[in-house]
């Protein structure tokens, strides 16, 4: 086997170790204990470069809709090298409260949740609340899910609501989603998501220059070949 060939199969074979992954995690997030024991989440995988970029491209509009998400360009940055993204969502805080009136959303009972005035869509806003903090919180059990198996898995992560927001601006979720995270997996020996720069959206382009190249060669090899 030449070096090139050698080269081009463990590449191929890190690929391959990071889709595999993703469904594990996929697995144990799905299976890990909800509230009242009933299905709210569910888990999404995107794992294709262009719309891996796509979500990128989202986060990054979004940085400018909002003066505190600045950091959104840092965290599109840190996605870029992301093998595989898992979106986990809350299918019923939007508009199916748990009916035990816990008053974690601030009101008295569920009904005046029910009946409570929703933030309207808009560029500065992220997730459309009040939504029932009760079954929101059945994401974390789901991300505890995921991320214990990726740590078994021996897999680096990092999470992101950002690109859970702007998956969800995407229309790429169930539309009865009212709050999603993003789970971002890596199988590279230097994870991109730990110890990065505070500027590291200016100082990392390498990874979007090479998405966009690979976006765009096909088109170019059949106009000119």
């Amino acid at each position: 086997m030449s070096k090139q060939r050698s080269i081009k199969q463990f590449e191929e074979d890190r690929a391959a170790a990071a889709r595999i992954a993703a469904r594990l995690l996929l697995a144990s997030g799905t299976t890990s204990p909800r509230v009242g024991g009933v299905g709210e989440c569910t888990i999404h995988i995107v794992d294709d470069e262009c719309d891996i970029e796509d979500l990128c491209q989202a986060v990054e509009d979004m940085a400018d809709d909002n003066k505190a998400w600045k950091f959104f360009r840092r965290d599109a940055a840190m996605l870029r090298d992301a093998d595989a993204v898992l979106l986990i969502t809350s299918l019923r805080c939007l508009d199916d409260p748990a009916d035990i009136n816990c008053n974690m959303c601030g009101k008295i009972t569920c009904d005046y949740l029910r009946e409570a005035e929703r933030l309207a869509p808009a560029p500065e806003v992220a997730f459309t609340g009040p939504l029932c903090v009760f079954r929101a919180n059945n994401i974390a059990y789901a991300l505890d899910g995921v991320i214990s198996q990726a740590r078994n898995l021996g897999v680096d992560y990092g999470v992101f609501w950002s690109a859970g927001a702007a998956a969800m601006r995407l229309g790429i979720l169930p539309k009865a989603t009212g709050f999603a995270l993003a789970v971002a997996i890596s199988v590279t020996e230097k994870s991109p998501f730990r110890d990065i720069p505070k500027r590291y959206d200016e100082i990392n382009e390498r990874t979007m220059n090479d998405r966009t190249i690979q976006r765009l060669w096909p088109q170019f090899r059949s106009i000119y070949s």
